[in-house]
């Protein structure tokens, strides 16, 4: 029963070590995309935004 319990520690590690391995290479292009997309909304707002000084009895905050 001793030998069994030896072997079942490195075949617990070994699924453990699995488990691990696939969550750390699981595909996570999705969060990257949405912040991509984000980023360039971002872009295009500044692009529209007005370049010169902002007057004082303009309601732009």
């Amino acid at each position: 029963m001793a030998a069994l319990a030896w072997l079942l520690i490195p075949f617990f590690a070994a699924v453990g070590a699995g488990i691990w391995g696939s969550w750390v290479s699981r595909d996570r292009t999705i969060g990257d995309i949405a912040e991509l997309n984000g980023y360039a909304r971002f872009r295009d707002a500044m692009e529209k935004a007005p370049s010169g000084p902002v007057s004082a009895g303009s309601d732009a905050v």
